[in-house]
């Protein structure tokens, strides 16, 4: 059987932590900060971790990270 690809716009957004999680930039960050609240842009800094239903469904996409 072939091997799987990788969805390429999934490899480049996420990252897979070492206990499985999947990390993720926060969303909302492009453009527009003037109309965002301060408390929305700091919340947003840095990265998250995206829920478990999220989790399985970019698991299908990177196949070997896991």
């Amino acid at each position: 059987m072939p091997k799987m690809k990788t969805k390429s716009s999934v490899k480049k957004r996420f990252k897979v932590t070492a206990t499985g999680k999947v990390k993720v930039g926060a969303a909302g960050k492009r453009h527009g900060m003037i109309k965002r609240s301060n408390k929305f842009i700091r919340d947003a800094r840095g990265t998250m971790v995206l829920s478990e239903p999220d989790t399985k469904i970019i698991k299908k996409y990177m196949p070997y990270s896991f």
